[in-house]
């Protein structure tokens, strides 16, 4: 039987926290929502703890360490109990209306990884700032040619993967160089990621976007390491 968990990790969202959980509750394609808050010193944990009480598919979890995105999805491995995982990131900038399609996808295709792309297709796409594109694309065709397989979003969050491979893959990465670090790992040893067009609202660092230049840098690093190092 194929099924599917979100993993949606954060870390200080309670700006945007609530908003997205009921973004993915109106899917009903969700055997379960782990909610893993990274150390959070806002509100973001007691918004969450009232979504868990509200909904029986919602489970909550407190890393008790701020290491990143990368330290939460570790966390979260030994929660998964479905065929299928995908992660959600918690700021508003992805719409889980894709995640529907993504996992129609799946289905026909379930031992590969189906990946969100902001950069193929005709979706909706807000506040994609130069710098940011550019960076992705470098990053993209970078990675794409020392593995030797197209990829054209490789920083994306939405990633939707067979779980056994989640689950027993060694995960080192603490921060956003995780989104490298699972490309790299799954094409290393199962060769199968597709990609399908999804929709896209970025935020501005003024309203708490994360990600940094030295991230980008790191995903250069971090291609060559997985690809010939480890």
């Amino acid at each position: 039987m194929i099924n599917l968990s979100v993993i949606v990790p954060f870390f200080n969202e309670e700006q945007f926290l609530e908003e997205s959980v009921n973004r993915l509750l109106s899917n009903d394609v969700y055997s379960s929502i782990y909610l893993i808050d990274n150390n959070s010193t806002d509100n973001s944990y007691e918004i969450a703890k009232n979504l868990e009480t509200q909904h029986n598919k919602i489970e909550l979890y407190k890393t008790n360490e701020d290491k990143g995105k990368g330290s939460a999805l570790r966390f979260s491995k030994g929660l998964i109990k479905t065929s299928h995982v995908v992660i959600h990131d918690a700021d508003l900038e992805y719409f889980p209306k894709d995640i529907v399609e993504m996992f129609d996808l799946a289905k026909k295709n379930q031992d590969s990884l189906i990946l969100g792309s902001r950069f193929i297709g005709n979706k909706r796409r807000k506040n994609i700032y130069l710098r940011t594109f550019f960076a992705n694309k470098v990053m993209s065709l970078f990675f794409s040619m020392v593995n030797f397989y197209r990829i054209s979003d490789v920083a994306t969050c939405y990633k939707l993967m067979p779980s056994n491979f989640f689950i027993n893959t060694e995960l080192k990465e603490n921060g956003f160089s995780i989104e490298v670090e699972l490309l790299s790992k799954f094409l290393k040893y199962n060769k199968s990621v597709l990609e399908l067009p999804i929709a896209y609202e970025g935020r501005s660092y003024a309203e708490g976007k994360k990600i940094k230049t030295v991230d980008g840098a790191q995903y250069l690093i971090n291609t060559i390491k997985y690809r010939f190092l480890d």
